[in-house]
This record gives structure tokens, C-alpha cells and sequence, in this order.
């Protein structure tokens, strides 16, 4: 689809394990990446309380290997995709999120003027992998149950251009050190957002569970 739309440009896909210091290394050494947007990440709650070493391993100490490698061999520019639940977390994969934003900022510290590191929140992004909303619609369509995690759980909404453009302007705007947010309003309970769904959807709370 990139090659389809934007055929000019070299595109190079690599398989790899960002955890993996050799590869990582081959990687860093033969193409020499100016900009690293780090989005490989363990993000699914439930899981990540089931496996928290799992969390850690993925989370934490494969951005501390990749943002090290970018210390290291200069890179430009380093932004972390991080995730609305590292505020005050109550989750392993928020706490793990958070943990991987102090150690981004712990290198920016220690590197000034040299690689620009720096981390974006993101909420729940409507219509992308593993969304809220197409799993509701899935769940309604099949007659439910409609499950949420907790009633009490709120979330953030963004849009794919919302996202992608916080991501570009963090890299273009950064200092180095910044935590960037998206003003998204206010946070929706995701059990009335499962509600409207199944409104919308033609079927009734009864009818759905």
C-alpha cells in the first residue's frame, strides 16, 4: 500500500525482535535511522496482569535497549509511543508505560545535544488494531454479550490523522524530554460508549447483556 501510494520512496521492511541487541545493532549499523518511532509495545491490560515479566521484558527493557542503541549511534530523533494509561497507573502495562517514559526522559537528560528523545500519549484510537469500538460492533453484531472491564473504566478518543499528526509534530517540535498529549476533551465511560453501540447497532441492552 506505502509503494502503491508513495512509489518514489524506498520502503524496507525488516523482521526483528526489538529486544534483541544483535539485531537491533545490524539494523542501527546498515541503515543508520536519523528518526525511531518506537511503537512496539505489549498493550493489552488483561494479559500483561497475567504476564507482567512479559510487560517488562517487551515494555521497559526493549525501549531502554533501542533508546540506549539511539544514544549511542546518534540518532536524530527518538519518540516513544506511550499510552494515556501511564498516568497514575493502575495497570502493569500502564505502570510498565510509564517506567519506559522516566527511562526516555533519563536519556535525554543524558544526552544533551545530541539525540532528541521524547514520548507521546496516546488514548484509544478510533478504527486502529485492537480498538474498542470495532470489538463492540463485532460483539453487538453477534448478539453480545458486550463486554467492558470495569464500569467505572474511562478513556480517551483520537482519530488515526489525530495520531499520526502527533506523532510527526512531537518529532518536527521537541526539545528533547517532553511527554506530549493530545487535547482530546473529556474522557468517555467506556460502558455508555458500549451502550450507544448497541443502540446504534438496532438492538436493545436486553437484547445484547
Amino acid at each position: 500500500e506505502m509503494s502503491k501510494n508513495f512509489g518514489e520512496t524506498a520502503f524496507v521492511p525488516l523482521l526483528a525482535d526489538v529486544a534483541d541487541e544483535h539485531r537491533m545493532r545490524e539494523i542501527f549499523a546498515e541503515y543508520a535511522p536519523q528518526v525511531i518511532f518506537h511503537a512496539a509495545a505489549h498493550k493489552h491490560v488483561p494479559l500483561m496482569e497475567a504476564n507482567p515479566s512479559e510487560a517488562l521484558k517487551n515494555n521497559v527493557f526493549a525501549t531502554k535497549l533501542i533508546g540506549e542503541l539511539a544514544g549511542e549511534l546518534r540518532t536524530r530523533d527518538f519518540v516513544l509511543i506511550s499510552t494515556d494509561k501511564a498516568v497514575n497507573p493502575t495497570s502493569v502495562m500502564g505502570a510498565t508505560k510509564r517506567l519506559a517514559e522516566l527511562y526516555v526522559q533519563a536519556l535525554s537528560a543524558a544526552n544533551p545535544g545530541r539525540t532528541k528523545f521524547m514520548a507521546v500519549r496516546f488514548g484509544n484510537v478510533l478504527g486502529s488494531s485492537g480498538s474498542v469500538i470495532p470489538l463492540f460492533h463485532r460483539q453487538s453484531a453477534e448478539g453480545g454479550p458486550v463486554k467492558v472491564t470495569h464500569p467505572d473504566m474511562t478513556r480517551y478518543f483520537m482519530t488515526i490523522p489525530e495520531a499520526s499528526m502527533l506523532v510527526l509534530q512531537s518529532a518536527a517540535q521537541g526539545d528533547g524530554g517532553e511527554i506530549f498529549v493530545l487535547d482530546m476533551g473529556k474522557p468517555v465511560r467506556i460502558v455508555d460508549l458500549a451502550r450507544q453501540l448497541i443502540r446504534l447497532s438496532g438492538h436493545s441492552e436486553e437484547e445484547i447483556g
